[in-house]
């Protein structure tokens, strides 16, 4: 039936710029429902997303036919309704069975769909209806929807591109001509989401064993790797002899070190010796003149030369003479004794090595250097079995905590993981055995006690005087995981800046020398 036209033909149509505003609102109100008429065109098309287009309206050819057979040309089409052109006006509300007649290539296609007309407005060519689908099956509307995206991405839809799964609107790139285009994104893979919550947790776990281990570990305020110290002093003013022994050079025992020349000392030997001399010689001629039988014997007046003085003779009998002989033997061996004492004093100058030790410091030989009586030469440390341990510096509110046999972790710089010691000696002072590698000013420091440590693995000689980093812990098995997370997680941080320094061609620091960080 023919119902949908308007009874009044006479009705007062409005101006243009109420036709545009009219047109406008009508869209409105069939494209986007309970939207108010103030909105400015296009404003829900900004907002739209690309897949929610339903309501974008396309310019195409297609013809709307009727239950009642006529047949009206199609104005434009979206996938909420449609507009047609007609020359009568069509009643707003008007219920309609149509069906839209699509070309798509060569074939026609015939979209069924029940309309209300939402508005009429009049034109130059007639009158324009607007349209709402009230009912359309899913199937015809997914047709209608590629349709219209087709329209929109400005290519002509055919039956076999509506039968292919490719939708038309953003056509993808591909690799090669009829390579099917996947229907969604592959998943990621499970690995990245692995490695993330690995090295999130390896994180954490590195702040816990950070955090436990400065917190809840004893930390003392210094500690320093040391060994028995043997300081080489003169053994009396001199000259200090050539020597080619230098700081970490390795002396064995009984090994002459250096010897100091003391003039004084040579010039008494020699008079001593000219002495003894000058007396052996008197008693050998007081004897053979006493043995030749002569009547009168001379006989020097002194046993000793004084001031290098010319010694005065005069005669005696023989009984005489023979009491003399036994001042002079008397006197001949008083300066044995005395070359024997100064050959004594003279050996003593020899400096000899008491120990396997290696050399920490020694002075220098050079330009005839001259040196007092039991001033230092060298200073020696023993580096046998058990020598080479490690002091600390307890605060006296720790040292309560502190035990023998107490675990500790060591930590050398520029090592792998932590040395496990135990607590020898808990003193307040140092042992009466002078120890090399620490400092004397540190342990000048008030309410400190001294903590020796044995290492569980012998420690390298040249580490002596080297500061290290000591945790004594109370519960081994949870101190020994955090430390070993810590000084795992420290060795990764050096191996990276390592690697760093070297793509950046950063100079390492130099070392200190022996004879810069052993203490005195």
């Amino acid at each position: 039936m023919t119902d949908y036209y308007a009874d009044n033909h006479d009705r007062s149509e409005p101006t243009l710029g109420d036709r545009r505003q009219d047109s406008h609102d009508s869209r409105g109100q069939a494209g986007h429902r309970g939207r108010g008429p103030d909105q400015t065109p296009g404003a829900g098309i900004a907002h739209e997303r690309r897949d929610e287009r339903r309501y974008l309206r396309v310019k195409r050819a297609f013809q709307v036919k009727m239950d009642d057979g006529q047949v009206f040309d199609g104005v434009d089409l979206s996938q909420g309704g449609f507009a047609i052109r007609s020359q009568r006006p069509i009643r707003e509300g008007a219920r309609v069975q149509a069906s839209l007649l699509i070309q798509a290539g060569g074939a026609e296609m015939t979209v069924p769909v029940s309309a209300e007309c939402r508005h009429c407005t009049t034109g130059e060519q007639g009158y324009t209806a607007g349209f709402e689908f009230t009912d359309i099956s899913p199937g015809h509307q997914e047709l209608l929807r590629r349709l219209i995206r087709a329209s929109l991405s400005g290519r002509e839809m055919d039956l076999e591109g509506l039968m292919a799964g490719e939708d038309p609107q953003t056509p993808r790139k591909r690799g090669g001509a009829g390579q099917p285009q996947p229907a969604q994104r592959p998943p990621k893979p499970l690995g990245r989401y692995v490695a993330l919550f690995m090295a999130i947790g390896v994180l954490g776990l590195v702040a816990a064993a950070t955090a436990y281990r400065n917190f809840m570990l004893i930390e003392p305020s210094f500690a320093a790797v040391t060994a028995p110290r043997i300081d080489i002093r003169a053994p009396g003013p001199g000259i200090l002899q050539a020597h080619d022994l230098k700081a970490g050079d390795r002396v064995e025992r009984d090994a002459k070190l250096t010897s100091v020349k003391n003039v004084d000392l040579e010039s008494d030997l020699i008079l001593a010796q000219a002495a003894q001399s000058y007396n052996s010689q008197l008693i050998e001629n007081l004897q053979n003149n006493i043995d030749g039988g002569a009547s009168q014997v001379s006989l020097a007046n002194s046993a000793k030369p004084a001031n290098g003085e010319s010694v005065s003779f005069e005669t005696v009998s023989p009984e005489i003479a023979r009491a003399r002989i036994d001042q002079f033997e008397t006197a001949r061996d008083f300066q044995n004794s005395r070359i024997t004492a100064l050959e004594a004093r003279q050996s003593q100058n020899e400096v000899y090595s008491p120990c396997h030790c290696l050399v920490a410091w020694a002075l220098s030989s050079s330009d005839g250097t001259y040196i007092n009586e039991s001033e230092r030469i060298m200073t020696l440390i023993r580096t046998g079995e058990n020598d080479i341990m490690v002091e600390a510096l307890v605060h006296m509110d720790d040292i309560d905590r502190i035990g023998p046999d107490q675990q500790a972790y060591i930590s050398l710089p520029n090592t792998a993981g932590p040395i496990s010691a135990r607590v020898r000696s808990v003193a307040l002072d140092i042992e009466r055995q002078p120890r090399a590698g620490f400092p004397s000013w540190v342990r000048q420091q008030q309410n400190v006690a001294s903590v020796l440590l044995v290492p569980e693995e012998p420690l390298p000689a040249d580490s002596v005087g080297t500061p290290v980093d000591v945790r004594f812990t109370e519960t081994p098995l949870v101190g020994s995981a955090a430390e070993w997370v810590w000084q795992g997680a420290r060795s990764v941080g050096q191996l990276v800046g390592g690697l760093v320094d070297s793509v950046t061609g950063a100079n390492d620091e130099t070392p200190l020398a022996d004879s810069e960080r052993q203490a005195s």
